[in-house]
């Protein structure tokens, strides 16, 4: 089978397409041409896929990205088994090709309530926008196949959908955490409680914990980051492949999920969460009630208030002067990861289904 994967918003290196998907299908012997915004991400194609770069779509820049994959769609119609796409604009890119392969929409989140998100988006356009969102997932559902990131998604579809879990890789075996670093991995920005990050690290310097922030982020947060850093107060390492990115959780003292009260968190398992579960390392998470329910199920970290800084460092220490507490914390959450959040339990499912969809036997 060969598959052609699109996104123009995510950075080609995303763990969910790159790391999770498209390996799955490589590992079950697929072909892979994968079309993504290498070049203004600054990246270049992993060898075991074909690489076609795509322009970038971002803020209110994206209809030169849409117009460039719905060429290359066009283009790659009888070349291809079935196609993948991640982004909601691709929809665009897509519609009324004819003589097309099967398309496939992986659903990443509550595209809706994701608007609310979005500084670059004036408020007077975000109902209008919303319902244009509703209405094309109703449209894509009638003549696309639909995978969903999320079970909590599936309300907003008529029809059932295959759920794909945003798991992980667990190691066959993790280091015990540490005592003196604290890390978050993820994209950054004051939703997802980046200000709150940075005051956690200026209140637990004098207690000699380092606070590393491992991802990319966006245009507002990084003047914040960036006078961090120069002042010493953190260590952030921008963006970084998730392959490299897992390995600087090992050995940490916790993992941090700060998460704001936002429609489109409420419903979402931050993968960050299962990420510091698979490396042995205990979770430091805002009350999200998907991460409440995985905290509390395998007894794997502690919940603190939402916007508390204060709260999140007396967490940190709580960790930090009880070993006994956090080797047990973090070793439960492994556990429970290795057990029911491991990818590959999940992604013969994945490549079974697009196989069927396609036409094609295993």
């Amino acid at each position: 089978m060969h598959v052609l994967v699109m996104t123009v918003v995510h950075h080609p290196e995303d763990a969910r397409i790159l790391h999770r998907q498209i390996r799955a299908l490589v590992d079950a012997g697929h072909e892979v041409t994968y079309a993504a915004p290498y070049t203004a991400r600054g990246v270049v194609p992993r060898s075991w896929v074909t690489g076609v770069d795509l322009p970038r779509a971002a803020e209110r820049r994206r209809l030169a990205a849409v117009r460039a994959a719905r060429k290359l769609f066009k283009s790659m119609r009888g070349k291809v088994d079935l196609a993948l796409i991640h982004d909601p604009e691709l929809l665009f890119a897509v519609a009324g090709v004819r003589g097309r392969p099967p398309v496939v929409w992986d659903v990443h989140e509550d595209t809706p309530a994701t608007l609310s998100l979005k500084p670059w988006l004036p408020a007077f356009l975000r109902p209008p926008m919303r319902f244009l969102a509703r209405l094309l997932e109703t449209t894509a559902e009638r003549r696309l196949h639909l995978l969903l990131a999320e079970a909590a998604y599936a309300g907003r579809f008529k029809q059932q959908h295959l759920v794909v879990p945003n798991e992980t890789w667990v190691p066959d075996r993790v280091s015990q955490p540490g005592d003196d670093r604290v890390v978050y991995l993820g994209w950054l920005s004051e939703a997802r409680g980046v200000q709150e990050a940075v005051e956690v690290a200026r209140l637990l310097q004098p207690h000699r914990v380092a606070v590393e922030l491992i991802g990319y982020a966006d245009p507002q947060s990084r003047p914040l980051l960036n006078e961090a850093v120069a002042e010493g107060v953190l260590e952030w390492r921008d963006f970084m492949p998730n392959d490299e990115a897992l390995k600087r959780l090992d050995g940490a003292l916790a993992g941090l999920s700060l998460l704001h009260d936002e429609p489109n968190y409420r419903h979402s398992m931050p993968t960050k969460i299962v990420e510091y579960m698979a490396h042995g390392i205990p979770v430091i998470t805002t009350p999200s009630p998907r991460a409440v329910e995985l905290v509390e199920r395998y007894q794997c970290g502690l919940v603190v208030p939402w916007q508390d800084p204060q709260a999140v460092a007396r967490a940190v220490l709580q960790l930090r002067d009880n070993p006994f507490e956090r080797i047990g914390t973090g070793g439960r959450g492994y556990a429970a990861a290795r057990a029911n959040h491991h990818w590959p339990n999940s992604a013969r499912r994945f490549v079974t289904q697009l196989e069927a969809w396609a036409g094609v036997k295993s």
